[in-house]
This record gives C-alpha cells, sequence and structure tokens, in this order.
C-alpha cells in the first residue's frame, strides 16, 4: 500500500519553518561575528527572542501534529540554548541575606531625572530618590543623571560619589553617575569620540580589597519605541542607522575593554547597553564575567519596552570571583528602562 503523501498545507508550513530555522541559525552566529565585519547584519541580534517564540509555536504545531519535522525546530532551540542561553528564567533559589560580607549594586538609567518631562507625571526626581532610598543598594549607579544632582542634598546616604559632569560647560555629553557607601580611592571616565556617551569607573575600598565598578551607556538607535514611529521609516533608513550604531557601539566596546584589560582590581561592569545579550556587543564586553541575570534572575528581565515586547538591554556583569546571590527587575515606570539591582559576595568573604 502506498504511503500517504504529506498534504500541501504541511508542505506550506514545513517550508515557512525551514525559512525561519535558516534565518534564526543566521541570527545566532552573529555574536561570534564582529561587528566590523558584518555591521548591518549584527541587528539580527534584536530578533532572536521573537525567532524563538515562533520555533516553540512550531514545536507545539508539529508535536500536535504527531509530525517529526517538529525535529526542525526542537534542533534550532536546541542549538540556541546550549549556544547563548535563555532570554527567560525561570525563578531559582535566591540568598537575599545581606550581611558586612555583601555587595548590592543598582543601575538605572534614569532619562534625566525626566527634565523634559517625558512622562506625565509630577515629581519623577522625588520618586526615583525614594524608590532608591526604599532599596539602598550599596553602590548605586546612574545612566543619564540629572546635572542637578551634583550639587543637591539628595541621596546623602552615600558618603562617596562621582558625577561626570563639569560647571560652566555646555552639556554635551550625557552624565553618568556612581554613588557609594564605600570609599572612593580612584575615579576616571572613558569618553567617547564623536559622541555624548561615555562610560565612568570607580575603585572601591571593599572590606580588604579594592573593586573597581564600571558604568557604561553605549551608543542608543534613537528609536521611538512606537510602531507609528518604526513604520513611518524606510527600512533602508532603519538599516543604515543600525549599522551605524552597532560599528559606533563596538568603537566604544573596544575602549572600555582597554581599561579593563588594563585593570587589575576584581571589577563589575553595569550599564545600559543598547544591545541584547545575542550581540557581539554584550559579549565583547561580557568575556568570562557573569551575568547576574541568567545566574539568579526571573522571567524575561524586561528593562525596556520595544512595541510592548519585553528586552533586556541594561545589565549587571561580576567576575568570576563573585558569588551571585540575587537578581533582581524592577517594574517601576520611572523612566524608558527599568532599574535592575544584583546582591554579591566576594569569594573569598564566605
Amino acid at each position: 500500500m502506498l504511503k500517504k503523501r504529506p498534504g500541501v498545507f504541511n508542505k506550506i508550513m514545513y517550508g515557512i519553518n525551514l525559512v525561519f530555522g535558516l534565518v534564526t541559525l543566521l541570527a545566532l552566529l552573529v555574536p561570534y561575528v564582529p561587528v566590523s565585519y558584518l555591521p548591518t547584519l549584527s541587528a539580527m541580534s534584536f530578533l532572536v527572542p521573537a525567532l524563538i517564540c515562533v520555533h516553540v509555536a512550531f514545536l507545539l504545531f508539529w508535536f500536535v501534529r504527531r509530525k517529526r519535522s517538529m525535529i526542525l525546530s526542537g534542533g534550532v532551540l536546541l542549538v540556541w540554548y546550549v549556544l547563548l542561553g535563555p532570554f527567560y528564567r525561570f525563578s531559582g533559589p535566591s540568598d537575599t541575606v545581606q550581611d558586612e560580607s555583601t555587595l548590592s549594586i543598582m543601575s538605572f538609567n534614569s532619562r534625566r531625572f525626566n527634565e523634559h518631562r517625558q512622562l506625565d507625571v509630577d515629581d519623577v526626581d522625588s520618586l526615583i530618590i525614594d524608590f532608591v532610598t526604599q532599596q539602598d543598594p550599596d553602590v548605586l549607579c546612574f545612566q543619564e543623571c540629572y546635572y542637578l544632582m551634583k550639587r543637591n542634598g539628595a541621596l546623602s546616604q552615600y558618603p562617596y560619589k562621582y558625577i561626570d559632569y563639569e560647571w560652566g560647560k555646555p552639556a554635551k555629553r550625557v552624565i553618568q553617575a556612581i554613588y557609594s557607601k564605600f570609599p572612593i580611592v580612584n575615579k576616571d571616565s572613558i569618553l567617547f569620540p564623536k559622541s555624548s556617551n561615555s562610560a565612568i569607573y570607580t575603585d572601591l575600598l571593599y572590606q580588604a580589597d579594592t573593586l573597581r565598578v564600571y558604568n557604561i551607556h553605549l551608543q542608543s538607535f534613537s528609536i521611538i519605541p512606537d510602531l507609528d514611529a518604526i513604520t513611518n521609516q524606510r527600512s533602508s533608513k532603519l538599516l543604515a542607522r543600525s549599522k551605524q550604531v552597532m560599528l559606533k557601539q563596538m568603537e566604544q566596546v573596544q575602549l572600555v575593554k582597554e581599561s579593563m584589560e588594563e585593570n587589575s582590581h576584581t571589577k563589575i561592569v553595569v550599564g545600559d547597553f543598547n544591545n541584547t545579550q545575542y550581540s557581539n556587543i554584550y559579549h565583547t564586553i561580557k568575556g568570562d564575567m557573569v551575568d547576574t541575570f541568567l545566574e539568579k534572575g526571573n522571567g524575561f528581565g524586561k528593562t525596556y519596552d520595544l512595541l510592548g515586547f519585553p528586552m533586556r538591554i541594561d545589565y549587571i556583569l561580576a567576575d568570576p570571583d563573585f558569588e551571585i546571590l540575587d537578581h533582581k527587575n524592577f517594574n517601576v515606570k520611572l523612566s524608558d528602562h527599568y532599574p535592575v539591582m544584583a546582591t554579591l559576595r566576594l569569594g573569598n568573604h564566605q
């Protein structure tokens, strides 16, 4: 008896599945391809979460139909998980006990404390300060800080701070800030050429150790997270902008990496990378460091909304010398970004 041929519908669906499979495998290679080689292709890293969701749907589709075609999406999902890790994390055990041997650090792109009233909310600056005071991290890092924070008396619980702003000069750069409960023994900035973005770092005296904390704000794509704003722009213009931003981000990352390689202290790197964990930008910064969300996070780890899709573009990375005790993402709408906080312990303090 002749076997029944697959129906036309199944053939069409498998063809679509195959196309998505090839596109996804190409996107999964992006983290390992230097941006300078294929800068336009690098923008595919933003598509990985959506592509993975498509393959989950195909896997369920073929499973319900009891078709071996499910092997295609199943294989793609396996490759994705082994090579790059999840963008969603189920909650795991966390040690939230804080004592003198632990260090908590928060990173938050505060969008200049709503100076230009992008949010139609009163007293956002006070709300941010109240929020930070309630969470009480040992080290607090702001990207896009407010220039008046340089002289006002807010956050007085932090006796040490470095706010990268020069009075009397035009505000040509986005302001970075690090507040600390530990003494700052050294500080400096890394200026990015032809950009308003920058990175700063401080060396903190922590117990008997000196820790270096980097606060990074990489080049933004400057895309308003609104469907009309995106669809009204020609695709060629968006691709050209993506290419330009990717190259600029890599230039900035290389400057940060040079500083990191010259540094002999144990380090923590935080900030707004304006890119996903599936990008070569992220992987270049991360190196062998530990992503606190991937260790102790929960859910999507949302730090930014793009067309309603939860994106993770703000990070806390720590040297392997640290034990990751806890990671939190806060769903507080005080900026276009959401703050993140991690609790760590140095190995020699256990």
